[in-house]
């Protein structure tokens, strides 16, 4: 994991990072993160987790581990 957020976190340029995301990820790897990042906005906000779900046409045990990793996530 340190290699992975080394690779990451060396470049300074989005548009270097973007490239290198699209590197290592597929298109559909990629739209999960987006995904996983738009639950976390939501929770942010405060929405329910079942209108999360609803509204991403996402299952409910998706967004309740998006709800555990926002809790951890807040600890840091």
């Amino acid at each position: 994991m340190k290699d992975l957020v080394q690779f990451l976190t060396e470049v300074d340029d989005g548009l270097v990072l973007e490239k290198r995301l699209k590197a290592l990820l597929t298109p559909n790897e990629i739209e999960e993160m987006l995904r996983r990042l738009k639950i976390l906005e939501l929770l942010e906000q405060g929405v329910p987790q079942r209108d999360i779900a609803k509204q991403l046409g996402v299952g409910i045990a998706t967004v309740t581990r998006g709800s555990r990793a926002f809790k951890e996530l807040k600890e840091i």
